[in-house]
């Protein structure tokens, strides 16, 4: 029995749970610099994602009912709007972090912290938008702001790149997808990637000029961080964007002054994306038929072996079924 509580609580069982980079992350305690927070000492890995409601206590109206297909939100706190916090304190309040993601096979939250899953996914690809889907959409569309004929660059084959492949294709852009493996480009072109430059067979940046005729993009998902964003600065076009996201070249970006003073973009840091972004992302999975990929789905007491998938460098995501 539950305690009836002012904001909508609910009981949910988890179907199945995505994981990424940041997973690695919350298990060594490792905090971006320049923050004050801690992860929590308790094993927390990482946000939960995919659920079936199972039951529901609350005072006035709900927003879900027993049996509703359900996914997380990245930021619980973060409805619509303006980011929370201020100057001093930024938003780090997320799943995962400095409250607990659900590794587990129930949990008990407030149902403000869910969205309605997509009628078109199976419980994986849903529990893959919560975090790396919301990432590409808010990056391209709630703030990028992508119309059809843009030229696009994703870095990698990652979750978050491959959702912003897919996402641009879906609205009609130009894409262009970097990697260091010949295997990943040619499978990165059955999803719809226009044009594929090896990072191996010389300066990519090059190879973007070439096949632009010099333009450039106008929108980079700078994945990998740290100095990087220096090239992804050379690569964007004039009053073009860059979406910076990734950190694995570490947490202090840099990058020439030349490029960023004379082309004028617009560099914008992404942290995922509130909970009415997730619902419109929702909402357009529906409609386009667009699917999630995923690398590989792992039962609950392989775990391990998904974090050892996850370090290897997964074409896409990481999926832990229950």
């Amino acid at each position: 029995m539950f305690i009836e509580q002012a904001c909508q609580d609910r009981r949910d069982a988890m179907a199945a749970e995505k994981h990424r980079h940041r997973d690695a992350q919350a298990a060594a305690h490792i905090t971006p610099a320049g923050f004050q927070h801690r992860f929590p000492e308790a094993d927390f890995l990482d946000r939960p994602q995919a659920a079936l409601v199972e039951e529901a206590a609350f005072l006035g109206e709900a927003r879900f009912k027993p049996g509703d297909r359900v996914i997380s939100t990245f930021s619980p706190d973060w409805i619509d709007g303006r980011g929370l916090g201020d100057a001093r304190t930024p938003p780090y309040k997320t799943r995962g972090g400095f409250y607990p993601g659900v590794l587990s096979q129930y949990t008990v939250l407030s149902e403000e912290w869910y969205s309605r899953a997509p009628d078109t996914l199976d419980a994986a690809q849903a529990s893959t938008l919560p975090c790396a889907g919301l990432t590409a959409w808010f990056a391209l569309i709630e703030r990028g702001g992508l119309k059809a004929g843009d030229k696009v660059l994703v870095q990698g084959t990652g979750g978050v790149a491959l959702f912003g492949l897919q996402i641009a294709k879906a609205h009609g852009a130009e894409v262009f997808i970097t990697s260091g493996s010949a295997e990943k480009l040619e499978r990165a072109v059955a999803l719809g990637a226009d044009h594929t430059i090896n990072r191996h067979e010389g300066d990519w940046v090059e190879q973007l000029y070439q096949l632009t005729g010099g333009y450039g993009a106008d929108h980079v998902l700078e994945i990998v961080g740290g100095p990087h964003l220096g090239q992804a600065l050379k690569a964007v076009a004039i009053n073009g964007r860059i979406s910076v996201i990734g950190v694995f070249e570490g947490f202090e970006v840099s990058g020439p002054a030349g490029p960023f003073l004379l082309k004028a973009p617009v560099v914008q840091g992404i942290s995922v994306g509130h909970r009415r972004a997730l619902e419109n992302l929702v909402r357009a999975i529906d409609q386009t038929g667009l699917k999630p990929v995923i690398d590989k789905r792992y039962a609950f007491d392989e775990f391990p072996e998904a974090l050892d998938h996850l370090y290897r460098g997964p074409f896409g995501k990481v999926v832990v079924e229950f």
